[in-house]
């Protein structure tokens, strides 16, 4: 952990930059998956979550909350993920923490400049 920069965590997962490069890319990791992510596609990908919280559930789903049954696609468009609603949740959380973030250590910079 001591090679990166956390810029934000939750229950679900962790954003972070590595700090041995110049890269713009942000690895977002939950559920055992990364996505090495630019700020547009973080919010993309912020996009995709909020329309999938448009699905529903089964009416007759025993899990509730819990079940994977929500398709989430993800920036790169040949892949999606089944997720629940508390995953999905907490996945907005990550994204919207991390982009909450970056734009504000951007903006220090930017204020630092001056």
């Amino acid at each position: 952990m001591e090679n990166i920069v956390k810029i934000y965590d939750n229950k679900i997962g962790i954003s972070f930059r590595w700090k041995e490069t110049n890269s713009n890319l942000t690895q977002i990791i939950f559920n055992d998956t990364g996505f090495h992510l630019t700020e547009n596609e973080i919010e993309a990908f912020l996009e995709k979550v909020t329309d999938s919280k448009l699905q529903k559930n089964c009416a007759t789903c025993i899990k509730g909350e819990n079940c994977k049954s929500i398709l989430l696609q993800t920036p790169s468009e040949k892949v999606s993920m089944a997720v629940s609603q508390v995953e999905l949740g907490q996945i907005d959380d990550l994204l919207k923490g991390t982009l909450f973030q970056l734009r504000l250590n951007n903006y220090l910079i930017d204020i630092c400049k001056n």
